[in-house]
């Protein structure tokens, strides 16, 4: 998958997204076959897919680590599930985050650790089967609902209302990662993050085919001084402007504002070129999470950098409080009836 998405995208759609409408409309029929005639696995727990219909960018990581924390307090031991995009190791992997480095299993899964059971996987199905083993009570699956190899019993698409489907092509045309109507077909529900109206004409296609839908902020968490202070914002995110207009938000002067590729692990010249530019104008660094736990248990330069950063940590916060354990409770129920038809099947 392309880590960093081409502005175009993001715009209506113009002669770059027609010119690679053959090339969208055959990865388009791939996926979409893909999707229908997969063979999924089944695991002996419920299984919740947070994904998107975009590549990148809508707050997965953040919504998995919301419903996590929902679980916890109802006393469920939840388990993720990635596959360590961004990381080195091909073996499965149970993550901890005081010995593994974002290099080897990712940033993202990194992150996820810190909250709960975390397991790594270039196969779900593998990392399914550990999860289970580790004695997980669920499965969060942070992503990988297009090309998932696993029954999932709850499936909820997190939409940007910001970006929403960008141009409306599939890549490479544009980031919608497969047919709209088939990632409708087989989603649950809905989370619409945000302001904006981008994603309401999806929300009410929803709607009419009787898919529930949430609606969620990110939120700033802890104590974040930044106001009044003059900064160098970094973010190797999918979606950069975001993490910029919330380090605004906080009362900051952006006076250099630096973007890299989503999961790009910086070069010794990329780290130094910041550590550089802050010190020529006096600058206060700022990045996301994800950024700093590639940075962390780095030397040298690396090192340097991570110790001079101010890190934004954002939280999924939904509307209705008690939507993230309705949406446990609900993929325990699916779970349970899964679960019955396969005996049934087998009597």
């Amino acid at each position: 998958m392309i880590s960093e998405a081409p502005p175009f995208w993001w715009r209506r759609a113009g002669w770059q997204a027609w010119a690679l409408s053959p090339l969208s409309f055959l990865y388009g029929r791939v996926a979409g076959y893909r999707m229908v005639h997969a063979s999924r696995a089944s695991v002996p727990i419920p299984v919740i897919c947070v994904g998107n219909f975009t590549v990148g960018g809508a707050g997965k990581t953040p919504t998995a680590i919301a419903i996590a924390r929902a679980a916890k307090a109802k006393g469920l031991k939840p388990g993720f599930l990635s596959r360590g995009h961004g990381g080195s190791l091909d073996v499965t992997t149970v993550v901890d985050p005081s010995h593994h480095r974002a290099v080897a299993v990712g940033d993202e899964p990194l992150l996820l650790a810190q909250e709960a059971l975390t397991v790594i996987s270039r196969r779900r199905v593998d990392g399914a089967a550990r999860l289970v083993e580790e004695g997980a009570d669920f499965i969060i699956m942070d992503d990988g609902f297009q090309s998932a190899r696993l029954a999932i019993d709850y499936a909820l698409l997190v939409i940007d209302a910001t970006r929403g489907l960008g141009n409306g092509h599939i890549v490479p045309g544009g980031p919608v990662r497969a047919p709209i109507r088939l990632q409708l077909r087989e989603a649950t529900a809905l989370l619409k993050v945000g302001e904006g109206n981008a994603a309401d004409r999806i929300v009410r296609i929803a709607a009419r085919a009787a898919k529930p839908y949430f609606t969620a902020q990110l939120k700033v968490s802890g104590e974040n001084y930044l106001e009044g202070l003059k900064v160098l914002a970094f973010a190797g995110i999918a979606d950069p402007e975001k993490f910029f207009r919330t380090v605004r938000s906080l009362g900051a002067s952006i006076e250099v504002a630096t973007s890299f590729g989503d999961h790009e692990h910086l070069s010794e010249e990329e780290i130094d070129g910041l550590l550089t530019t802050a010190d020529q104008q006096n600058l206060t660094i700022v990045t996301t999470s994800k950024d700093f736990v590639r940075l962390a248990g780095h030397h040298g330069k690396a090192a340097q950098l991570a110790a001079r950063c101010r890190v934004v940590e954002v939280e999924m916060a939904f509307t209705d409080p008690l939507a993230p354990g309705l949406i446990i409770d609900r993929a325990f129920e699916a779970c349970r009836q899964r679960r019955l038809r396969e005996a049934k099947k087998k009597a």
